[in-house]
């Protein structure tokens, strides 16, 4: 049986008008071990058959079998499993990738047949050594001659076995001494049992063959050989893996090509992750501020009182008329006090006048409240005491200021504790002084605040029997809102009417939390538009990196890379682009939060992991969804008209 065999074999191109008869009925066997020169003029058919015989293009019509085994049903992955099993391409413009070194070029057939990493490093050192070319193993093919990068190719057609040998012109871009190289090594490799089928147009070349065949316009028109008994040649072809470790090496060799790839064309790589870049750090720093601005006001709501119910005379805020609804009283505050859901409770009321020490007059707000107060509105002693249960009972005199106050009437760091000043002509001895509270529910912060309890200001200072206000904190097993409902009920029966209003911190939390919620949502959408953008850059890019590479893939097709592998790479290129895009985009976010927390001081932005996992998430995604286009077109490619590309 002949290892190949060709039965009625046409090949046209184009259509209609258009449409020319390259090859005419080819009818060829060759024998195994053989070496056969196909020779004809420029246009005459001799590379189209080349092609066919080497399955990198297949015939319009006809029969074409490689040891018995019909190809014209093979799938492209099948056509690449034969072409890296059976076959070893040597091309007149050597067709070496650029961006991988010598050995690296050597080692890449036996990449796609599952060779372990050491193994296949070790037979391409052997092959190079074997042409020569020893101490070249890391020269990238613009560091060789011509005559060495064509040892590089006869290597790597090699390194799965090269049973059958396809050299198209293998001398053509070689000087004569160069060229005499070459074809004494195609000679001993003949010898050594390889079936060689050589293109040339030059009859001294092709007279070394055993075999020459020419073809005209498309016909064999002669077929000679000098000895018609050929030694069937035996050459041990490398055995493929299929082992679990087999998908791992080829993912791990499809990145390593991604990043050799990304790293030969920098600037490029660069331009195309910027979009993502800036996508990523808008979406990261949107949320981190978001989250920012949520922490600082529900910060500010804390200040005012943790889960916490304000009760209100009148009908609510602006009510001009609550002023003279005098119906809220200590009492209230006694019943409202014994509820189970309530944990504790104090009455208020306010007073404005003149605060003298010394020869000092100022205006100030004295409150009057219950011992629980300060820890109701979250207030933090700086100096001395805050008044207690037994102060509030006995209606001492007492006063608790604020850092305004202090500073007003002890501009000389006097120390206030144990001062009497007087308050509407009252003494009052200060206890205590509260350290500044910045919040955005605090009022003026300019205006003078002092406390005492509201015994002390209702019977000695203002004469009230009704309070301005009531401070309830709620339990903490307790619904803020049913809390709010019952003492509604409570207070109703009570007064016999709803004279009141409350103000529940809960739901202004609520409010704040899904009012933040929704604008960082809204920002971080904005920025998405941004991501999309990028992505659709990258699959441009991608794109782009595609046509400029066609004969880089169309090389990688030759040697037997799967559909899957083109794919996988290009894949995993694009992935790598917005992943490594995303990672600075986080890295950029995270400067900018340095930055903006260093000159702005009320609040600041706060990164969480949700969103910087997220982020690269997002980009991996981008990646996968935005390059599987120009991927998925790579792997399409018909090879032959890959390799011919420029």
């Amino acid at each position: 049986m002949s290892l190949i065999e060709c039965k009625n074999i046409n090949r046209c191109f184009g259509s209609g008008a258009n449409r020319v008869h390259v090859l005419k009925d080819i009818n060829l066997k060759i024998d195994k071990g053989d070496f056969v020169a196909i020779i004809g003029q420029s246009g005459s058919g001799k590379s189209t058959l080349m092609n066919i015989l080497g399955c990198l293009d297949t015939p319009s019509s006809g029969s074409y079998m490689v040891d018995g085994v019909e190809t014209a049903k093979m799938e492209a992955n099948e056509l690449a499993g034969l072409r890296r099993k059976r076959f070893g391409f040597i091309f007149q413009r050597y067709n070496l990738l650029n961006a991988l070194s010598a050995r690296d070029n050597v080692a890449l057939p036996a990449v796609y047949a599952g060779l372990p990493h050491k193994e296949r490093y070790n037979r391409a050192n052997a092959l190079l050594h074997r042409l020569g070319l020893e101490g070249k193993e890391e020269n990238k093919p613009s560091e060789l001659s011509g005559g060495q990068q064509q040892r590089v190719s006869i290597a790597r057609a090699l390194m799965n076995g090269g049973e059958i040998l396809l050299a198209d012109e293998p001398t053509g871009a070689l000087d004569s001494k160069s060229g005499e190289n070459v074809m004494d090594t195609i000679r001993q490799l003949h010898n050594e049992g390889h079936t060689i089928i050589m293109v040339t147009h030059d009859p001294k070349i092709a007279a070394l063959a055993n075999r020459v065949i020419e073809i005209k316009d498309g016909y064999i028109i002669s077929d000679v050989s000098k000895n018609s008994e050929v030694a069937p040649g035996s050459v041990e072809t490398l055995p493929e893996n299929r082992s679990w470790l087999f998908r791992k090496d080829q993912l791990l060799e499809s990145f390593r090509m991604s990043v050799q790839a990304i790293m030969s064309h920098k600037m490029r790589s660069l331009l195309t992750m910027l979009g993502i870049i800036i996508g990523i750090a808008s979406v990261v720093s949107v949320v981190a501020l978001g989250k920012g601005t949520q922490t600082k006001i529900l910060g500010d709501i804390a200040a005012i009182g943790t889960n916490t119910i304000s009760i209100y005379p009148g009908k609510g805020f602006g009510d001009r008329f609550s002023g003279k609804i005098k119906t809220l009283t200590v009492a209230d505050a006694e019943v409202i006090g014994r509820q189970s859901y309530v944990s504790n409770v104090t009455p208020m009321t306010a007073s404005s006048g003149t605060i003298t020490y010394r020869n000092a007059d100022l205006t100030g707000q004295l409150y009057g409240v219950g011992n629980q107060y300060f820890d109701v509105r979250g207030f933090k002693l700086d100096e001395g005491r805050l008044f207690d249960e037994q102060d509030v009972k006995d209606n001492a005199q007492v006063v608790v200021i604020d850092q305004n106050t202090l500073k007003k009437l002890f501009p000389d760091n006097e120390n206030p504790l144990g001062k009497v000043i007087l308050f509407k002509k009252r003494p009052l001895t200060i206890i205590g002084t509260v350290k500044e509270e910045k919040n955005a529910f605090g009022g003026d912060s300019d205006s003078l605040q002092l406390w005492s309890p509201y015994t002390t200001v209702m019977n000695q200072i203002t004469g009230e029997r009704h309070i301005s206000s009531l401070i309830v904190k709620v339990g903490d097993n307790a619904s803020s809102q049913a809390a709010e409902n019952g003492l509604t009920e409570l207070l109703i029966s009570r007064h016999g009417t709803e004279d009141f209003f409350m103000r529940n911190s809960d739901s202004i939390k609520q409010t704040v939390e899904s009012a933040t919620g929704t604008m960082t949502l809204l920002i971080s959408s904005i920025a998405l538009i941004s991501l999309v953008v990028g992505g659709i850059g990258v699959m441009n890019i991608m794109l782009v990196s595609v046509t400029e590479r066609t004969k880089e893939i169309g090389v990688r097709m030759a040697i037997g890379a799967r559909q899957g592998n083109i794919l996988q790479q290009f894949l995993i290129e694009a992935v790598l682009i917005c992943l490594i895009g995303g990672m600075t985009g986080i890295a950029l976010s995270i400067l900018i939060g340095m930055t903006f927390n260093h000159f702005v001081t009320d609040f600041a932005m706060t990164f969480s992991a949700m969103s910087v996992v997220g982020a690269v998430a997002c980009s991996t995604i981008i990646g996968v969804v935005f390059g599987y286009i120009p991927a998925n077109r790579a792997s399409k490619l018909n090879p032959i008209d890959a390799l011919a590309h420029d």
